[in-house]
């Protein structure tokens, strides 16, 4: 696959001729997004699947082995058989602010594990992380203030950024990971935003034997910005801090408590941009 996109455009025109019904390609770290871009403005029916669904198609079949051939025939056995629905592509401007927002995550991880290494030291290796430590600070703020001015430029994104925000508990960095790490929040059902994030039980049955109901998958990093939100939460929201004594009331266990609470305040979010209003508007309407 070419590097740049000039390559892949003048592939993706060589190709036309074919009138592909449907392109299949596995996320690669990023490098099919170029590939994906150019295809699709193209005209190109494509579509990028998790290559954990490539991998498993090809197990499917019985092809243990991995090789770069082997992979393609995979895809294409999944694109003839399972047929993956291709989905509209962010616009530039989407693209850009969850480049942003991506680019911060490494860094807000390596200030933790800074921090980390500081906490039960000698008194001497504290001093050599301060430098480190600095320097991920001033990053993280400067990508919080980049992401702060496109999100404020835009009409549009400034609306979806003050509706999330009007949720309770939900700090700056923690909303904006929320809206900007998920495709198109409003036309979702709840029982796709709760799969798209792992907080969706799943079941476990066989047969008569009803299993036991877990999560699984989804967006761990997402994930987590909820987990943050949850906690803080029910201090700003009664039914929100109601809704977890109520649970362990009923006999559930707290993990499944925490999960309830996170898919409830995720569908909350869901439904304040799909209706296009502020929190406060929708507790009075309800």
């Amino acid at each position: 696959m070419p590097n740049d996109a000039g390559g892949v455009v003048t592939r993706g025109e060589r190709v036309q001729p074919l009138h592909p019904t449907r392109m299949v390609l596995e996320a690669t770290g990023g490098l099919e997004r170029i590939a994906t871009a150019a295809l699709a403005t193209a005209g190109l029916p494509v579509v990028m699947v998790h290559p954990r669904q490539a991998r498993d198609c090809a197990r499917a079949t019985g092809q243990w082995a991995k090789t770069d051939a082997r992979d393609a025939r995979a895809l294409a056995h999944c694109a003839a058989v399972i047929r993956p629905t291709p989905r509209p592509l962010p616009d530039a401007q989407t693209q850009e602010l969850r480049a942003l927002l991506g680019r911060r995550q490494p860094l807000s991880g390596r200030r933790t594990a800074e921090q980390h290494r500081r906490a039960g030291t000698s008194e001497r290796l504290p001093q050599d992380s301060e430098t480190p430590s600095a320097w991920l600070k001033a990053r993280i703020a400067t990508r919080d203030n980049d992401l702060e001015t496109r999100l404020r430029a835009s009409p549009r994104w400034r609306a979806h950024d003050d509706r999330v925000h009007s949720g309770p508990g939900l700090g700056p960095v923690c909303a904006r990971t929320l809206l900007l790490a998920r495709p198109a929040w409003g036309p979702l059902t709840r029982q796709h935003i709760a799969a798209l994030v792992g907080v969706a039980p799943l079941n476990g049955d066989r047969g008569t034997r009803r299993g036991r109901r877990i999560i699984w998958g989804g967006r761990a990093h997402v994930r987590t910005g909820l987990d943050m939100g949850t906690l803080v939460a029910p201090r700003f929201n009664p039914p929100s801090k109601a809704f977890y004594p109520r649970l362990r009331a009923a006999g559930k266990r707290k993990k499944v408590a925490r999960t309830a609470c996170r898919h409830k305040l995720w569908t909350m979010l869901n439904a304040l941009l799909k209706h296009r209003t502020s929190w406060q508007a929708q507790e009075v309407h309800n």
